[in-house]
């Protein structure tokens, strides 16, 4: 798709009203003079996420951010808009990986940084060697 200098700065002007405001992206679109199928295709062109998925995706990183620096799990959700914390706690564990709770305590852990299902991770705390020959 090709997209042309003054289209390129709409898009990139509408990106920016994604991070920073809840609009709607149909008035973000009508905003960047741009009919809302268009402005759905050309940013999914330009930057690959859909509208929804980019702002999802920026909600997503400000909450790891607030854990990180110590807020609740609940502070954090109501901070970000949402509208209750089963809703919150879903779209981040679908996005990260884990649950908010798990993240922000695997942050808490000095060295703990992935965060590997069960017995799996049991195995990875036994010491070396402690399994023999596997061969």
């Amino acid at each position: 798709m090709f997209i042309d200098g003054a289209t390129f700065r709409r898009l990139v002007r509408a990106r920016e009203l994604l991070a920073d405001t809840a609009l709607p992206v149909r008035a973000i679109a009508a905003q960047v003079v741009l009919s809302p199928s268009y402005f759905i295709r050309a940013f999914a062109a330009l930057f690959g996420d859909t509208p929804h998925q980019f702002r999802t995706r920026v909600r997503v990183d400000r909450a790891k951010a607030l854990l990180a620096g110590g807020r609740s799990v609940t502070e954090t959700c109501f901070e970000l808009g949402f509208s209750s914390l089963p809703s919150f706690s879903g779209l981040f564990t679908r996005w990260v990986g884990a649950p908010p709770t798990r993240y922000r305590t695997s942050l808490a852990v000095p060295g703990l940084r992935i965060l590997v299902p069960g017995c799996l991770g049991m195995l990875a705390q036994l010491p070396f060697g402690a399994l023999g020959n596997c061969r």
